[in-house]
């Protein structure tokens, strides 16, 4: 999995090499962070399980007054590791 893993992004990235950088395609490459994380937060949101929606409120909150994704994320994780610990 690791040499994988290790192909697809030595791969993607000389295949950008032939790729012509337009606008367009900068667009779509600044919107792929955005998308993955969106694919990784969804599915959390939707399950509506207590400790998941108080992790996403933490890392709203700590975005809003720390401006450090880091920081937001690890908030959040420990928000929801207190959460399963209290058994909610």
């Amino acid at each position: 999995m690791a040499a994988a893993s290790y192909a697809c992004r030595v791969a993607g990235y000389f295949l950008m090499a032939w790729v012509p950088i337009t606008d367009r395609v900068q667009a779509a490459l600044k919107a792929i962070p955005l998308g993955v994380m969106i694919g990784i937060v969804l599915p959390s949101a939707v399950s509506g399980k207590v400790p998941e929606l108080v992790g996403l409120a933490v890392v709203g909150v700590a975005m809003k007054l720390v401006g450090n994704d880091v920081v937001a994320a690890l908030l959040g994780a420990a928000a929801v590791a207190a959460c399963r610990w209290m058994g909610l």
